[in-house]
């Protein structure tokens, strides 16, 4: 296999009732244990850099580079995505860099300039054969798209994919950034609304602090690309953390970087095989 876009994996997934994983790298050793944990499972993967890996690394070229090369390697089905982007020139770069689908996130600024925006960026990405991701955000004073309590609204949605031209919107369910406990509750009914009322599928961010069945769940309502970062980062870091503890002499990073990778592709693995509702439980 090879570098695929994420056109191709989200709608295959949306055409089956399933999900596709949608992880964010941080750094090589990320990238590369996602692609580990695609060919273990023997399902595909989007591997996002979102801005603010971009501006960790001092731009987006070198992991931009790093992770391509990676996932050209790869054994299954990879796409390379752009995820969080509110520069519209950083969208260019990545589409000159070779990405097969960006996002582009608008929700900070008022609906009218979002949507115009939005609109100009996806005709940029289209034009290159780019797919693109948008976000909602603020629509009658709502604070951000994925703030406690916010839900994006059906009509709302419909009419927003309609004057951007976006191919997948990111909806508020009930889902929020950054959780480090499972604890979240979708809006299920919601996700079923805004499945019936959308033309393209639709991307749950801030996964994840939603536990494995509800995330089942949503994906058998209707959502289809789960965005999952900080829950894989925490497996990392605690694998770091248990091996420099066991030994306080350790001073090759490739000696606790290399367990830390196993333990977030075993993690991404399992992931993988939820999302594609194998084995999948559902909720009470």
């Amino acid at each position: 296999m090879t570098l695929v876009s994420a056109r191709e994996l989200v709608t295959d997934a949306a055409t089956r009732g399933t999900g596709i994983g949608a992880f964010n790298v941080i750094h090589l050793e990320t990238a590369e244990a996602l692609v580990r944990a695609s060919a273990d499972a023997g399902l595909p993967v989007i591997l996002q850099i979102s801005q603010n890996c971009a501006d960790y690394h001092g731009g987006l070229e070198p992991i931009a580079l790093a992770t391509l090369a990676v996932a050209r390697r790869a054994q299954t089905p990879v796409a390379v995505h752009l995820d969080h982007a509110e520069r519209p020139e950083l969208v260019d770069e990545a589409i000159a860099l070779g990405f097969g689908s960006v996002m582009f996130d608008g929700g900070a600024l008022p609906y009218d300039e979002n949507v115009a925006v939005t609109a100009s960026v996806a005709q940029r990405a289209h034009a290159s054969g780019v797919y693109i991701e948008g976000e909602l955000g603020e629509v009658g004073g709502k604070d951000g798209a994925h703030a406690p309590g916010v839900r994006t609204d059906p009509d709302e949605a419909r009419a927003f994919v309609a004057a951007t031209g976006v191919d997948a919107p990111a909806v508020a369910v009930g889902s929020s950034h950054a959780m480090t406990d499972r604890t979240a509750s979708l809006d299920l009914e919601l996700i079923r609304r805004l499945r019936g009322a959308l033309p393209v599928p639709l991307v749950l961010h801030g996964s994840s602090g939603v536990s494995d069945a509800v995330i089942a769940d949503a994906v058998r309502a209707g959502m289809t690309k789960i965005n999952v970062s900080t829950h894989l980062n925490g497996f990392f870091t605690r694998a770091i953390r248990a091996t420099l503890d066991a030994d306080e002499k350790l001073v090759d990073s490739r000696k606790y970087l290399n367990p830390a990778r196993d333990a977030l592709a075993a993690e991404a693995a399992r992931m993988l095989r939820l999302f594609a509702l194998e084995n999948a439980e559902v909720s009470g």
